[in-house]
């Protein structure tokens, strides 16, 4: 669970600035924001130049009903039953103050250290809104790193700033180490087999929990002794059991892709400026008109969206419309650079390309081997087709 920072109207708020306004009118009068968890930010900094998905996102649009609202809803999302499954597991993993959550720590991370006592500190949590909890949780970590014992955050809230909006992130937990060392910890409730799980879920994990770890660093670099570790600790039910098992997880890769991804997204009050006055994906508003506004903001579709984003099918149809490579995919769009639609790609291949296009040289030349490999198939016999290659 995450929490998003509310708008209010400007005449109850001294606080308000014209940019929130502008969200909250892109949102509609009576929406209230999306949470953007680390989740999101994830799918997010993977398509950096999706300029819709990052105002969408900053605005705190609901994508799922804008999505419903265009006709192309999506069924992207948990299942309630494996939120349910996952809620239950991570009640266990936490149980009797965290002791086994600990545990697990020190017996993966621990680096020698003692092990945690029985009543290792777990501090109240508890703020109003989510700024609130977020300075809660830095005056806890802070704590915590001071008095170099062992400290169970259990929801902590963190903290990070997102193509120019704030955005609060929520991870399973953060473990303190009594040397300052703050481990974050993701609770999954999909099976670790033989001390191995899925990878592309593991993947997934890791992309989540680098989140948090750039989150937390913005945290510890204003607090002496503070460190973030680099591995985190991926806690699983055990085989076919409910019995929890842990694996470190090396997040360093994950974190440098998505701090350089993050840092390459257009500011939200750049995007807003480019659209027009009274522009909304309230999702009230009839389909027409929410599809002119969301048609407004440019917008980068490649398949792997379809796992990652609620507006994947409605944007699929549209690339799919306007001929776009990238609908094919991404290293496809890469591969031919300045060709922006599958009409134009077949144009060069068909020799109308510019001649100086290497891009356009490179598909004439493979239409002209597709060619003469097609010349020569009918001359092959039914014993060459047949013959062992050995």
């Amino acid at each position: 669970m995450s929490s998003y920072p509310h708008s209010v109207p400007p005449q109850t708020s001294p606080q308000t600035t014209p940019l929130r306004q502008r969200l909250a009118d892109l949102r509609g009068p009576a929406v209230p924001p999306r949470p953007l968890d680390a989740r999101a930010l994830a799918a997010l900094a993977a398509n950096p130049g999706c300029g819709r998905r990052a105002l969408l996102d900053g605005a705190g649009v609901d994508k799922t009903a804008l999505a419903t609202a265009l006709g192309s809803p999506s069924a992207f999302g948990q299942s309630q039953f494996a939120i349910v499954r996952g809620n239950s597991f991570e009640a266990k993993v936490k149980g009797d103050g965290g002791a086994e959550l600990l545990r697990l720590v020190h017996e993966h991370l621990g680096a020698g250290a003692e092990p945690p006592g029985p009543a290792a500190p777990v501090p109240d949590l508890t703020a109003a809104g989510p700024q609130g909890r977020a300075a809660r949780t830095a005056l806890a970590l802070r704590e915590a790193t001071a008095a170099g014992a062992w400290t169970l955050l259990d929801h902590p809230m963190l903290a990070l700033e997102v193509a120019g909006s704030p955005a609060y992130l929520e991870p399973d937990a953060v473990v303190v180490h009594p040397d300052g060392r703050w481990t974050v910890v993701e609770i999954k409730s999909f099976p670790m087999i033989d001390g191995s799980a899925d990878p592309a879920k593991v993947g997934a994990a890791a992309r989540q929990a680098a989140v948090y770890v750039l989150a937390l660093e913005n945290t510890a670099g204003k607090l002496p002794g503070a460190t973030v570790g680099h591995e985190v600790l991926l806690v699983c039910p055990k085989d076919f059991s409910n019995l929890p098992t842990a694996a470190p997880v090396d997040v360093r890769r994950e974190r440098s892709v998505t701090r350089r991804q993050l840092e390459r997204l257009t500011r939200v009050e750049e995007l807003t400026a480019l659209l027009p006055e009274g522009l909304s994906f309230d999702p009230a508003r009839p389909a027409e008109e929410l599809d002119r506004a969301v048609s407004a903001v440019p917008a980068a579709y490649a398949p792997e969206c379809l796992a990652a984003c609620e507006l994947a099918f409605h944007c699929r149809q549209r690339a799919r419309a306007a001929d776009e490579v990238g609908a094919l995919g991404r290293s496809l769009r890469a591969e031919l650079g300045g060709l922006g639609t599958v009409g134009e790609a077949l144009a060069a291949a068909a020799g109308a390309g510019p001649a100086e296009d290497p891009t356009a040289a490179a598909l004439r030349q493979a239409a002209r081997l597709r060619a003469e490999a097609l010349a020569l198939a009918p001359a092959r016999t039914p014993s060459e087709d047949s013959a062992c290659p050995c």
